[in-house]
């Protein structure tokens, strides 16, 4: 009888090893972000902590991780990190859940520009929370202080004759339309009205005169940079681009305009099809941690939301992005700038 217990306390202990395991392989997250903001060692420590496995996919662009969450009703991923701007579309097809704060105790701990959701258009639909920021970055004017006397105080600065040929400017319609709206004085710099396309065209014509040249990627601007001279910048990628410079041992300055600097804002967000969504709040608790937070900006140069920026203080002016009045008109009509089209020309329809 005694051998016989033996054997099956034996066998009860393997199941439950095995139940264990099983329970373990199901407790599964998987992960859709950008480049650095979820990295392996950080994964590690989350899924030691979880007893969980989490998958990571990595997107490079806005349009790939659309087409990847889109994708089967966001039924591949259980969370995904994206912008303020860009998160409306996924708020309008369904395929987000509601935050729970009460499961993300690390909201309490982030700073007042952003636990104050009503300050950040798009963090909200229907009175409900929809997504936790995570890191953004201030699209401010980097300058060589041996050509600019003093830091540029605004985006005028950009169309400053003394600095033709020396401009560094980011090759995108989006963006660009609204520096000219910032000019032109608008309140809301993302909504042009019909009679003000043909002075923003206008204005985008002259900006262009001042280019020394363009750049879509972060390490092209810092090689644009030296090799052209350059003496500002408008910093499409913000800190990023002050670590990549200053990494390299150029002596850069970085100054945020008058009129505000335009700001993505990116979020942890859980997918409405989540497969474990207490186990989404507690990857997005886990970095709002200290240690994912050290990391973002160590690595990457990106300030996280729970501790003061060394790049901005909290006086500075920040214009979050939000959806634009029309995307593709923007776009096409920044091409016929960058193709040396006259203001004339640009606007045909």
């Amino acid at each position: 009888m005694r051998g016989g217990w033996f054997v099956t306390f034996l066998l009860a202990l393997t199941l439950s090893a095995i139940g264990a395991s099983v329970a373990a392989a199901d407790k599964r997250l998987r992960v859709l972000a950008w480049p650095g903001y979820a990295d392996s060692d950080l994964v590690k420590a989350f899924e030691q902590s979880t007893g969980s496995r989490v998958e990571v996919s990595i997107v490079d662009n806005d349009a790939q991780l659309w087409e990847r969450v889109n994708q089967n009703d966001g039924g591949d991923f259980d969370v995904f990190a994206v912008n303020t701007a860009e998160l409306q579309r996924y708020l309008d097809k369904g395929l987000v859940a509601p935050i729970d704060e009460s499961a993300i105790p690390n909201i309490a701990h982030q700073l007042p520009r952003f636990r104050d959701i009503a300050e950040v258009p798009g963090l909200t639909r229907g009175g409900r929370r929809q997504a936790v920021p995570y890191t953004y970055a201030e699209m401010g004017l980097i300058y060589d202080p041996g050509q600019v006397d003093a830091p540029p105080t605004s985006i005028a600065s950009l169309w400053d004759p003394r600095y033709r040929g020396k401009v560094l400017l980011y090759n995108g319609g989006s963006h660009n339309f609204s520096l000219a709206a910032q000019i032109l004085g608008n309140r809301n710099v993302f909504q042009l009205q019909q009679s003000q396309w043909s002075d923003a065209v206008n204005q985008l014509i002259d900006m262009r005169r001042n280019a020394g040249a363009y750049y879509t990627q972060p390490e092209e601007s810092a090689a644009l940079f030296r090799q052209k001279h350059a003496a500002i910048m408008f910093a499409n990628y913000g800190s990023q681009q002050i670590k990549l410079l200053k990494s390299s041992g150029i002596d850069v300055g970085y100054a945020i305009p008058k009129e505000g600097a335009l700001a993505w804002l990116d979020c942890w967000v859980i997918v409405g099809r989540a497969r474990d969504i207490p186990l989404a709040h507690q990857w997005i608790d886990f970095m709002l941690g200290p240690a994912a937070g050290q990391a973002l900006l160590e690595r990457q140069g990106l300030a996280n939301t729970t501790s003061p920026s060394p790049f901005v203080a909290d006086s500075d002016h920040i214009i979050w992005l939000e959806p634009v009045e029309n995307v593709s008109r923007r776009e096409l009509l920044w091409e016929r700038i960058m193709a040396g089209y006259r203001a004339s020309k640009v606007l045909v329809q």
